[in-house]
């Protein structure tokens, strides 16, 4: 039986995704705003008192410690919610995740681990809809709209880019597609999550606007190769951070163990290098790098390293504002080698190199031009499509599937 869907039940629908997508910002919006704040109290807390970070061992051990006996599935973080939207898992999301992933991060950032924000907005966020998906009783297909909706209010109440949290939630499930089922609702979640997250006094980084700049057949080319560059760096922090969470898996048996060794490794990297800046989120790198003194050079790879060995260790936090910094500084040191702007090449190695460890070059391109302006929009693009593609298939997100697979690599 055919059954034809008629104005008024399609009214309905519309409404009741408005209704559901306001209930997930408000609830999503909420808890970025409570963890934003908290992450700046932790983070002002451990830079006035600096002692903090010789507590990175005590720090991993009760992270691990934390996760070991009482996450359960909530352990799988960010991949159990990519693979639940692509129904890969059937169980609920756990509403443990959401006090578990901040604590976690909230201890993490507290003793200097390398971490970030969007993995825990996100897991915040699902966790949330999935709540609310089980207050309505709803299952299948609605289901997955409102754990698409979680995602989109998550990445855009925790970094104020509603645009990009829309889409982001749209094109992280699979590679290649951009799925359009709960848009509406997806969208609503992400203006209202980042109202509601800024009302509370949530803030947010703010960065110089892009010079705009007429197209050129040499900036476009070299937009593509440093693109590249950026799609290389991301798969190189992919593969380390494997790397370096198997070989933890393989010799250290008991998993509360593993961030303890990963925060005495830490530590010792910090004293080595001689400076924290790596520590942390590092928002000062990412400000140096579009100013005019700019960063040491091999900045991008302190980052890389110090990150992947945080969250490989079993650190819990984000990926995305390390990213951010890889990029930026990567950026910043390529435009000083090929006489560019600097700055104007950090603002695209900040995003690119994002798109190429997510497999989101979309959700990339609308958050440069959010956090950037459209003066350069062209460019951003290309910088970031040319990082999806040399990037891989194995991106941060491990439940993501292939849809299309990339032209350019087999694997």
């Amino acid at each position: 039986m055919h059954i034809v869907a008629t104005p008024l039940s399609t009214g309905r629908t519309i409404l009741r995704d408005l209704l559901f997508g306001c209930w997930v910002g408000i609830l999503t919006g909420v808890a970025s705003a409570v963890f934003l704040i908290s992450l700046q109290w932790v983070t002002e807390l451990r830079l006035a008192q600096r002692g903090w970070v010789y507590l990175l061992p005590l720090g991993g051990l009760a992270v691990g410690s934390l996760y070991y006996y009482w996450a359960g599935k909530a352990s799988q973080g960010s991949h159990l919610v990519v693979g639940a939207l692509n129904r890969q898992v059937d169980d609920r999301i756990p509403r443990r995740m959401t006090p578990l992933v901040l604590l976690g991060t909230l201890l993490t950032h507290w003793v200097g681990g390398s971490a970030g924000r969007e993995g825990t907005a996100v897991q915040m966020g699902a966790s949330l809809a999935e709540w609310v998906s089980t207050a309505l009783k709803v299952s299948g297909v609605e289901r997955g709209k409102l754990l698409r909706a979680g995602v989109s209010g998550g990445f855009a109440s925790v970094f104020g880019t509603p645009l990009a949290g829309f889409v982001f939630s749209m094109e992280v499930s699979a590679i290649g597609r951009v799925r359009y089922e709960g848009f509406l609702m997806s969208l609503t979640a992400a203006i209202v999550g980042d109202w509601t997250a800024r009302w509370l006094g949530a803030s947010h980084s703010h960065y110089p606007s892009m010079v705009s700049v007429p197209l050129q057949w040499q900036l476009i080319l070299l937009s593509g190769l440093a693109g590249m560059v950026f799609g290389l760096t991301s798969r190189a922090f992919v593969w380390l951070t494997r790397r370096i969470k198997q070989s933890f898996s393989d010799y250290i048996p008991y998993p509360p163990a593993r961030p303890m060794l990963g925060g005495v490794l830490l530590l010792a990297a910090a004293l080595l290098v001689g400076s924290r800046d790596t520590l942390g989120l590092s928002l000062p790198l990412i400000q140096a790098s579009m100013q005019a003194e700019g960063v040491v050079w091999y900045a991008f790879a302190l980052k890389l390293m110090f990150t992947a060995l945080t969250l490989g260790s079993g650190f819990v936090g984000g990926e995305v504002t390390p990213l951010f910094v890889m990029g930026a500084t990567l950026g910043h040191t390529l435009g000083k080698w090929v006489d560019i702007d600097p700055q104007w090449m950090a603002q695209l190695g900040f995003v690119a190199v994002f798109a190429g460890a997510s497999n989101t070059p979309l959700a990339c391109v609308l958050m440069g031009i959010e956090l950037f302006g459209a003066g350069s929009a062209i460019y951003l693009a290309i910088a970031c499509f040319s990082a999806y593609l040399v990037s891989g298939h194995s991106g941060i997100y491990h439940t993501q599937i292939v849809d299309v697979p990339k032209p350019t690599v087999n694997s």
